[in-house]
């Protein structure tokens, strides 16, 4: 039976481990008895046609797991061991029928009602939205770190982790917002999790109840949106216009919300700043409804026009607002690191709800990134990033006046990493468009992708922060030749 093993030699799979998984399949099978005795590695390497040095990299991996056992002078045997990992008889159940897919009912409501959000390709191109450029970030400075992380003691850090996350790394963002963001707070309000997603998921668990209504921008966030559906919540999608999101109409659509979801430095996705006139309704309509506030600061880091805004949280004296920050794009996404910061009231609520059943971000991930703060690499890596961002922006909006004129209609971006141009000619359809781009090699992302309701305004929103300026000619080029295409 080992002599029948059959090896792939154009699979991408190596020759030991094609063997390796052959022999193991058989022990475990039961095709080879407990105690049944192996041909010798120079045997088995002759008769297969492979190098010896190949035969015995396979049974010392074999003995490694303890399938088989080497007798000085004997040779090697099946071991008592295999039993173990052999299948056992099957147990019957009378009368067994299928599992049915029967889903707990508020995600059996909810998850119609979930909006896709799009898979990220491995190769970066125009016009992927929501990425940072990989190849900017200081990947020796962080090895770097990580390496001396990894020096201390064992039991300084193979330990859990505090759910609420690591002191030092709660410390060093707190004064990093004291000093970028305008943000006044205690290192016990900030509560480290596993990226914004997460913070949007435990925020509504705590704060709604099914049906709460709750204000959202529209167009707005996908993925905090799916997070407040799932949570039973009553979406109330609420307009956007040029100073954000309008609170006279969320008064008009539902006076009594419990919740407001908005992103006021830069929105997502048309862009615009919220005014500070609508930022003192909004805080004002809350603190009348005893409702709470959630401020999504996903790229509010990057302006390229002079200092980044103010936060609405800087201006809440009332305790109204939840901030939430992340990391995947300041750094990088598989960082999967975010932050939220609690309104005093309510921190004791979200430690009890951490120390029930978080386990908190791996602590070797936060002691890295706090190191990376503290020794002023964070501070560093922003103001670089910044400058790229801001001439990809160039890049982008010199390309487009000169090919995308009479088709797209841009307003003036200033922060963030997307751009957002609107159809000048009435036959372009959204959907059709996507599919074209697509078959051209492009990923544009329709505005009405990002909406509760259907607004009026149609057009694209395009990522550039992801690729650089080559591409980004490159890529105006073909939506241009897309776009010019006759109906």
């Amino acid at each position: 039976m080992l002599f029948a093993i059959e090896i792939d030699r154009s699979s991408g799979k190596s020759i030991t481990a094609q063997v390796y998984k052959a022999v193991k399949q058989i022990i475990v099978s039961g095709n080879l008895a407990v105690g049944k005795r192996l041909p010798s590695s120079r045997t088995l390497a002759d008769e297969l046609d492979i190098s010896r040095t190949t035969a015995i990299a396979v049974f010392e991996r074999l003995a490694s797991e303890g399938l088989i056992v080497s007798r000085t002078g004997s040779g090697s045997f099946v071991s008592a061991a295999a039993e173990a990992q052999r299948p056992r008889a099957r147990l019957v159940v009378e009368n067994e029928r299928p599992a049915t897919t029967k889903l707990a009912d508020l995600i059996e409501q909810a998850s119609p009602k979930f909006f896709q959000r799009l898979a990220h390709p491995q190769k970066l191109r125009a016009f992927i939205t929501g990425l940072p450029d990989y190849d900017a970030f200081p990947l020796a400075v962080w090895s770097r770190l990580t390496a001396k992380h990894w020096r201390q003691p064992r039991d300084t850090i193979l330990g859990y982790s505090d759910p609420n996350g690591l002191t030092s790394l709660r410390q060093a963002i707190a004064e990093h917002l004291r000093a970028s963001r305008g943000i006044a707070c205690d290192a016990e309000q900030i509560f480290i999790v596993n990226g914004a997603q997460q913070a949007f998921d435990l925020i509504g668990r705590v704060l709604l109840n099914p049906g709460d209504p709750v204000w959202f921008e529209n167009p707005g966030a996908i993925g905090a949106r799916n997070s407040f559906i799932a949570c039973g919540a009553s979406m109330v999608p609420v307009p956007v216009d040029a100073e954000g999101l309008s609170v006279e109409a969320g008064l008009r659509l539902s006076p009594r919300f419990r919740l407001a979801f908005v992103t006021p430095a830069h929105q997502h996705p048309t862009g615009v700043e919220m005014s500070l006139r609508r930022r003192a309704q909004l805080l004002g309509a809350a603190n009348e409804q005893d409702a709470w506030i959630i401020e999504d600061d996903y790229d509010g880091e990057f302006r390229y026009d002079g200092r980044p805004l103010p936060t609405l949280k800087s201006a809440d004296h009332a305790e109204r607002v939840i901030y939430v920050g992340t990391f995947s794009k300041s750094m990088f996404p598989s960082l999967r690191l975010g932050f939220y910061i609690a309104p005093k009231p309510l921190v004791p609520v979200f430690q009890r709800v951490s120390g029930a059943f978080l386990q908190g971000v791996p602590a070797s991930i936060q002691a890295v990134l706090a190191a990376f703060i503290n020794e002023g690499h964070f501070a560093t890596h922003l103001r670089r990033m910044r400058e790229i961002y801001r001439q990809r922006h160039e890049a982008f909006r010199d390309a487009a006046e000169k090919r995308l004129g009479g088709l797209l209609d841009f307003s003036p971006s200033t922060a963030g990493f997307h751009v957002v141009g609107k159809f000048v000619q009435p036959h372009h359809r959204e959907e059709e468009v996507q599919e074209a781009a697509a078959a051209a090699g492009l990923i544009v992302s329709p505005i009405s992708r990002f909406c509760i309701d259907p607004v009026a305004t149609k057009g694209l929103v395009l990522g550039i922060s992801a690729i650089d300026q080559r591409a980004i000619r490159k890529g105006v080029e073909i939506l241009a030749s897309v776009l010019e295409k006759p109906a």
